[in-house]
């Protein structure tokens, strides 16, 4: 049996600290949502469409003059009916109106609309569903009310409010926010019960902690994928709503531009002059799909299960 070379080895002095250090990469949550997030090239290409779009509707109007009720140029046969060119890119109308300017307007407002209707109601649907889902006494009212509420059609409900109080930026939007939180508030009361009664959420109630911690810190975090998806949902979905409304002249002012006013005063125009009830519905469907897609990825990608 050969002799062992001491010479090659050494000892390896003990260290207590070493036994302590995690082996493994350091994971952050939000850095892994956007690694997520910016993988698919789809979320590039409608993320950079919608900055645009969105972009364009709240910048250009700050520095346009344009009035969506001035006639004063309507005796201008030459600057009337003219189809996009280099001077007017989305060409003009009857009125001699450039609808580059009507669209950019008709965009801001029906966003605007979209935006604070889906924060209103995601604020109050997330508050009284994480209720909702941890008392038994208000679970029992509210799924009262809640029957009756579901069985009336919504859109019947916000067509009726908008009868009652009157056309209105904020009328059109208390229509749509009086119970569009109700199917949120559901949704997370329907997720809260998976998660209310683990072994965590067990041990905090009986040291003491209080609810309302309960619900922000331990389940609230789990349901950050179901609020990101009801969010993608409800902001394209109101401003299909508006344009809806808008086109049957409900919802807004006819003297408010929306995307779905214009497409209703334009429609007349879907055969002559096709641009003007086209280049409207295009941008429609372009900001709606765009904060779709780019809102599902984000769900996706704040699902925990879909990080390596």
């Amino acid at each position: 049996m050969s002799q062992i070379d001491k010479s090659k080895f050494e000892f390896v002095k003990r260290d207590d600290l070493a036994s302590e250090t995690i082996d493994t990469p350091s994971y952050s949550y939000w850095s892994s949502v956007f690694r997520q997030f910016f993988r698919k090239k789809s979320t590039i290409f409608m993320l950079g469409l919608l900055i645009v779009i969105v972009g364009m509707s709240f910048l250009y109007p700050i520095f346009s003059d344009y009035d969506f009720n001035d006639v004063s140029n309507i005796n201008n046969f030459s600057a009337r009916y003219n189809w996009p060119n280099a001077k007017f890119w989305f060409g003009t109308d009857a009125n001699a109106h450039s609808l580059f300017d009507a669209v950019w307007f008709g965009a801001r407002n029906s966003i605007l609309i979209s935006i604070i209707s889906t924060f209103i109601n995601m604020t109050l649907g997330v508050i009284v569903g994480g209720i909702w889902g941890v008392s038994k006494s208000f679970d029992r009212v509210m799924m009262e009310v809640y029957n009756v509420i579901s069985n009336v059609p919504y859109l019947l409900i916000i067509i009726v409010m908008t009868y009652a109080i009157g056309s209105g930026f904020w009328n059109l939007i208390f229509a749509m926010t009086l119970t569009g939180w109700m199917g949120t508030a559901y949704s997370i009361r329907v997720q809260i019960l998976r998660y209310r009664d683990l072994e965590y959420n067990l041990a905090s109630q009986t040291l003491g902690t209080p609810t309302h911690k309960i619900i922000s810190k331990n389940l609230l975090p789990q349901l950050v994928s179901v609020i990101v998806t009801s969010v993608s949902q409800m902001l394209p979905g109101y401003i299909s709503t508006e344009a809806f409304l808008s086109y049957f002249g409900l919802g807004l002012p006819v003297t408010v531009p929306s995307l779905g006013r214009l497409i209703s005063k334009y429609s007349q125009n879907v055969t002559t002059n096709a641009y003007l009830f086209w280049i409207p519905l295009t941008v429609l469907v372009l900001v709606s799909l765009s904060l779709f897609i780019v809102g599902q990825n984000l769900a996706d990608a704040s699902d925990p299960r879909t990080h390596r």
